[in-house]
This record gives structure tokens, C-alpha cells and sequence, in this order.
């Protein structure tokens, strides 16, 4: 059963860099809107993560984008088409690439990954800490 007053936003797209800046301005843009103004940096990042892992790891770069906001918690979804799961490892900090789901970890309240039919879910979650609701 939906939560009432939930809201979404669903956009397929194809995980370029050159559009990267689009979909941050997208969900900073929706993130705001939607009254989670201290996620907006941190949610911003995670997707540039998650989309910079499908360009990287999926295969093909088709996916799916989904914002999810309720009362208590911000999830943000990037589905792909490949089965493989992502591998979190200790961040080597000299090199290059290798850091994005440790960064998830660091900047969101929880993150996971889930297999689909089609390929998996990675998503992030972010949730109202308890002196934000004492100020509703």
C-alpha cells in the first residue's frame, strides 16, 4: 500500500557523463522541491555515483531513475539491466575509480541492492532525523 502524500519521479536515460549535470539539476531540483533541502548535495552525489557505475560496470548504459519522497524517507533508485551486484572494497585513495559505493555509504543513511527480472536495483535512502520533525 503507497503512503499517502508520497510523491515519485521516474526518467529513463542512458548513463553519459556529458547529461550528468542534467540529472543532478533534475533531482536537486525535485529533492528541494519536495522539502529534503539538507539531502540535496548528498543526493546529488549518490546518483552521479550510481549512474557513473552503470556507464562502468553494466555493460550498456540504459537505465532508470526513480525519486521516491514520503514523510520519513528520501529512496533514490538507478535500475540496470545487468545482473551483476556491485562489489563494495576499502577505497584505495591513489587511484582513480573504485570509491562509489563506499561514497554511497558515507553520504546516505542506507544504501542496497536488489536483483530484478530485468537486472538489479541500486538505491540509497535517505531519513528525517527527529529534531527535523519536532520543526513540522
Amino acid at each position: 500500500m503507497a503512503e499517502e502524500g508520497a510523491r515519485q519521479y521516474r526518467q529513463e536515460l542512458t548513463a553519459d557523463p556529458r547529461t550528468f549535470a542534467i540529472v543532478r539539476r533534475t533531482v536537486t531540483a525535485h529533492v528541494r522541491y519536495w522539502g529534503w533541502t539538507q539531502q540535496v548535495g548528498p543526493a546529488a552525489m549518490c546518483v552521479t555515483e550510481m549512474l557513473a557505475n552503470v556507464r562502468d560496470h553494466a555493460g550498456r548504459p540504459d537505465c532508470v531513475l526513480i525519486l521516491r519522497a514520503t514523510s520519513f524517507e528520501l529512496r533514490i533508485t538507478v535500475s540496470d539491466r545487468s545482473p551483476v551486484l556491485p562489489v563494495v572494497r576499502q577505497p584505495d585513495w591513489c587511484s582513480e575509480n573504485g570509491r562509489g559505493m563506499w561514497l554511497l555509504g558515507a553520504n546516505a543513511d542506507a544504501w542496497g541492492v536488489e536483483p530484478t527480472a530485468e537486472g538489479k536495483d541500486v538505491w540509497v535512502a535517505f531519513t528525517r532525523r527527529a529534531e527535523v520533525f519536532a520543526t513540522l
